[in-house]
Formats: structure tokens, C-alpha cells, sequence
């Protein structure tokens, strides 16, 4: 059987720079460990299989693979599975913005589509499951010996201290120091095994405020160990749980709070994700994240039945 994909950079507009994924446009009659497969002969962070909605109102299925394991809900595939079906004209455009809704594992998810000239050139979800904050984390020094660092270069005191959030997927926010701190940071696999191979929050996600481009507001990097992905280079669910980090801690009760996040510089993937939080009587109630997207590839992948 031969089956189509696409590959495009998220979370840029320059090709060769943010988070690779494949999009599979059409993955009808390909099964579970199929799909799977495939996601580890790709060997890209995420593999999006497009499928037909469950409910036709909504626009697609998508399937969300990493090299190890399927994911209820990932930002890059998400934005860039959006960005690439109005790129191909399989998704219609209504004008400069186009409201879509893709079924994912985790529920309904909203995307946003701007268009100029009749492209697509930003998409944007809406979170379907609002920040939910984790259980206490583990002891800041054993976090920072697990991040080959000095205990002093993990903020463990005042507003910013390690915490976690989901938003259908846990990730646990280290803040450092300084930029250089988060440079500088290497995941012992080991220590990562006894600290948070168990817990809630096996995903960690670094983060400073001292970004380096003008106009961004905080720089960050994602370990994963056990989604065979090691460093990601953009990672739309974690900023979308970030918003539960930032949001809360934002001394406004009303109104749209908004972010810019680098991630990827250190691995030479340059990423900027926008992130926008919605607060009524100081409570959360919407978390959005976008970003461009740009094609790279087109190709066939001969697959057996089934």
C-alpha cells in the first residue's frame, strides 16, 4: 500500500528551522500498530495520521504518534496537521480566518486559521481541557543533579518554582536561573528513571525569562525520555500547560495575557510559539497557542496492508 505524507516545519516560517512533523492526509486502513511503525520509520518528534471526523461536524480525526507512543494531545501536530491540509486546499478556506475543529484522543480541539492572500500563514488552537495543576514536585536540588546543574541555577523560592500543569499532557516546569543555566543543562537519564519515571509529570520542560530575540518573553527546552524523542525542538502542549505556569501566576483578574516562547535555539531548530491565556475574576478559562508553519516535503511510503 502506498500512502502520501508531507512534511512541514512548525513554529517557524523559514524551512529547515522549528519542529519537523509528517502528516499522513489520508490514513484510512492503516491500524493502530501501523501507524506506529510508521511514526518510528519517520523518526520525527510527531508523525499526524488525518483521519475522517467521528462526528461530521467537526473536520478531522487525528492520530498523534511519537517514535514510542501515541499521545492524546499534542500543539505541533495539531497547528502544523492544520497548516498543511489548508496548504493543500483539502481544508476550505473562509476568508482570513477560518474556524476548524479536529477530534484528537483528548477531545475536541478548535483551531484558528489566519490566511492572507488566500494561504495560510498562522494556526492557533484552543486548548480542549484547561490547565489542571500536578502534584508537588519533586525536592529542587534533586531537579537541577538531574539536569547536570548547580542546585543554585534552579529557582526554587518566590513566584517561580518548579510546578506542574497539563492540559490532557502532564510536563513539568523547571524555571532557571539564566539563560546560560538552560544552556548548559543536560538530562541525566539516570537520576530522570528515579525521580520522575513514576510520577505524574515525566515530561520536563525548562524555562527562563531572559529570552534573547526582542519582542519574546521567555526562552525554553524539553526533555522527553521515554517518547524516544530525547530534546524536543517546540512543543505546543507544553506551552499550552505553561499557561497554566504563567497564568496563575500573573497578577491580573481580567483579560487576554500574551507570551512569546523560544524553544529549539540550543538544538539549532529555532521555534517561536505564541501563547495567549484568557483570565475572568482571576480564574483561567481559555489557553491558546500558534505559531507559523512552512512545507518542506512531499513523498510516498510504501507500507504493508493493514
Amino acid at each position: 500500500m502506498r500512502c502520501r505524507f508531507i512534511t512541514a516545519d512548525v513554529f517557524t516560517s523559514r524551512p529547515l528551522e522549528g519542529n519537523p512533523l509528517a502528516v499522513f492526509p489520508d490514513a484510512r486502513g492503516l491500524s493502530d500498530g501501523l501507524m506506529q511503525r510508521i511514526a518510528r520509520e519517520m523518526n520525527l518528534s510527531e508523525t499526524v495520521f488525518v483521519l475522517p471526523p467521528d462526528e461530521p461536524r467537526n473536520t478531522r480525526c487525528l492520530r498523534i504518534f511519537t517514535p514510542a507512543s501515541e499521545l492524546p494531545f499534542a500543539g505541533h501536530p495539531t497547528v502544523g496537521a492544520a497548516y498543511v491540509l489548508a496548504a493543500l486546499g483539502e481544508i476550505p478556506l473562509t476568508g482570513e480566518e477560518t474556524r476548524i475543529v479536529f477530534e484528537e484522543n483528548v477531545g475536541p480541539v478548535p483551531v484558528l486559521i489566519r490566511s492572507e492572500a488566500g494561504r495560510p500563514v498562522f494556526t492557533e488552537l484552543s486548548v480542549a481541557k484547561l490547565p489542571e495543576a500536578g502534584p508537588t514536585p519533586p525536592d529542587a536540588a534533586e531537579l537541577a543533579e538531574m539536569l547536570s546543574l548547580p542546585a543554585d541555577d534552579v529557582l526554587a523560592e518566590g513566584e517561580d518554582h518548579p510546578q506542574g500543569f497539563s492540559c490532557g499532557n502532564p510536563f513539568l516546569f523547571i524555571p532557571l536561573r539564566s539563560r546560560d543555566a538552560l544552556r548548559r543543562a543536560r538530562l541525566r537519564i539516570d537520576l530522570w528513571e528515579e525521580i520522575l519515571l513514576g510520577g505524574w509529570a515525566r515530561k520536563v520542560y525548562l524555562i527562563c525569562r531572559e529570552p534573547e530575540l526582542p519582542g519574546s518573553h521567555l526562552r525554553a527546552r524539553m526533555f522527553s525520555a521515554d517518547l524516544g524523542i530525547g530534546e524536543d525542538p517546540a512543543t505546543g502542549a507544553a506551552v499550552s500547560a505553561l499557561g497554566g505556569y504563567l497564568g496563575v501566576r500573573a497578577p491580573e483578574r481580567d483579560g487576554t495575557l500574551q507570551w512569546v516562547v523560544e524553544q529549539g535555539f540550543e538544538m539549532g531548530r529555532p521555534s517561536l510559539l505564541h501563547l495567549e491565556v484568557d483570565k475572568k475574576d482571576g480564574e483561567i478559562n481559555g489557553v491558546r497557542v500558534g505559531g507559523a508553519s512552512v512545507l518542506v516535503s512531499e513523498g510516498t511510503m510504501e507500507v504493508p496492508e493493514g
